[in-house]
């Protein structure tokens, strides 16, 4: 009888969709957010996704937050477009050698009417594993999301001023 109540109640709960999907972003649809403030937690929340996938080479869900015809701009590297690209260059360049954060109080978002949202700021790269010294890169960024299609993605990328973390 305890087997038959625990599987109504697990039945009842999937259908109530307590279970998110692993791909679902939790984050609100750019029609839904209505002040600067929900904008900037939903910005940093996608900000926080895109990182967590990118520090822990979690390649599936960094290709599920960015568009397939990307473009990815850095000052060192020049313009790198499409998803696949970018893919490739996370895998062979920075998983298991850096890891990234957002230094606080330099993030910056702003509405694109009918678009989604800018994110700007400023970001700190670090080699974990084989940093022994104290030499931190340090970078601004600009970040366009779209909302499109029930999804938040990245569709242009700037990555500029490369140098030591001041």
């Amino acid at each position: 009888m305890q087997m038959k109540k625990f599987l109504v109640v697990l039945a009842l709960v999937f259908v109530s969709g307590a279970f998110v999907s692993v791909s679902a972003q939790a984050v609100p649809s750019l029609d839904t957010i209505k002040s600067q403030e929900e904008l900037t937690k939903a910005v940093t929340e996608l900000d926080k996704q895109l990182f967590d996938a990118y520090n822990t080479c979690n390649l599936g869900k960094l290709g599920a937050l960015v568009v397939d015809d990307l473009e990815f701009y850095h000052d060192k590297t020049g313009l790198a477009v499409g998803k696949q690209t970018f893919l490739d260059a996370i895998k062979n360049n920075i998983c298991g050698k850096v890891t990234r954060e957002l230094v606080p109080g330099t993030l910056e978002v702003y509405p694109l009417h009918g678009y989604g949202a800018v994110e700007i700021g400023v970001h700190r790269f670090y080699h974990p594993g084989t940093q022994d010294h104290d030499v931190v890169g340090e970078a601004k960024f600009v970040t366009l999301w779209q909302y499109k299609d029930g999804a938040w993605k990245v569709s242009r990328a700037i990555s500029y001023d490369h140098g030591l973390a001041k």
